[in-house]
């Protein structure tokens, strides 16, 4: 007799820029193959920012259990090292009841950490970060990636450039080294012991801009400002350098209007997309499709999955 823990396991990975309605087909396949999601979103992680991260509805979360949503504080740091250690015990668990999850997000790091594993990277002088930390307390974020662009073309152009934490520890590596932070990512894959799905929702690129403008505009009306002003004094957090909440904490300080947080807003949420598209678009291992294209999705995901012989 076959037992669940003998059987092949699976993640069907859905993978896509913001606003792409990666949450929708994750919730889909996971009440159709009965089974859970386990969030790869670096900002859905944590707690009290669900409108400006757009988590899952709480509908979703009744009909499917979410892993990695509301589950730590701002102030707690969280990296992909971190994350790819967690992520594969919450797998493990998942796994000793079902042979297949869900994992959705748009954090490439994350994702690259779970499917294949961080590579080792060097140790840092505690000078050089705290150097780093310094330049970007006095000056922000737009001088060091700057530097990035400079030092690592490659890597600015497909990391997530409002994120203090991967832009200062891409410098730190550079500057520990005088190699690019990119120069060390080799690509080895560590084995896993599941196979990988993956599929991608995508949409035409003005359709999917025009999407994440009336997203925007559904977030104020849903109370982002709200949220922002509770989470005001914690803008210091790498956690809060974030696409919806560093523009409006601009406009409480006086230093643009509402009407200019909210079009930076929607701007630089189409900057991070096209900086997501880039990131996946490497990787030709992806199924691109609608994120209504369930049964397509379905078809695809029951034609690829790993088996025992």
């Amino acid at each position: 007799m076959t037992t669940t823990s003998d059987r092949a396991k699976n993640i069907v990975l859905i993978a896509g820029p913001t606003g792409s309605g990666k949450t929708d087909l994750a919730v889909a396949l996971a009440r159709h193959y009965g089974t859970s999601v386990v969030s790869a979103d670096s900002r859905q992680i944590y707690r009290g920012m669900a409108v400006g991260t757009a988590q899952p509805a709480p509908l979703q979360l009744e009909q499917v259990k979410h892993y990695f949503i509301a589950s730590h504080d701002p102030q707690d740091e969280f990296t992909a090292g971190r994350y790819e250690t967690e992520a594969l015990a919450v797998l493990e668990e998942i796994f000793e009841t079902q042979d297949l999850a869900i994992v959705a997000g748009g954090s490439g790091m994350y994702i690259d950490a779970l499917c294949y594993g961080m590579d080792e990277m060097p140790d840092i002088e505690p000078q050089i970060r705290s150097r780093l930390n310094s330049e970007f307390n006095e000056h922000g974020l737009e001088k060091l990636t700057a530097e990035l662009r400079a030092s690592d073309p490659d890597y600015y152009n497909v990391v997530d450039l409002n994120n203090p934490q991967r832009v200062i520890r891409a410098l730190e590596v550079y500057r520990q080294t005088g190699r690019p932070f990119s120069a060390f990512r080799s690509g080895r894959r560590k084995p896993r012991p599941f196979g990988i799905v993956k599929l991608g929702t995508i949409l035409p690129r003005q359709s999917l801009y025009a999407r994440i403008d009336m997203r925007v505009d559904e977030m104020l009306t849903a109370g982002l400002e709200e949220e922002a002003r509770k989470l005001y004094p914690l803008r210091h957090l790498s956690s809060l350098q974030t696409v919806g909440y560093k523009e409006l904490f601009d406009y409480f300080d006086g230093t643009i209007t509402f009407d200019r947080a909210v079009e930076l807003i929607k701007r630089n949420s189409r900057r991070y997309a096209k900086r997501q598209l880039t990131w996946f678009g490497r990787d030709p291992g992806i199924k691109w499709l609608s994120s209504y294209a369930v049964d397509e999705a379905v078809r695809h995901i029951d034609k690829n999955l790993t088996r025992n012989n």
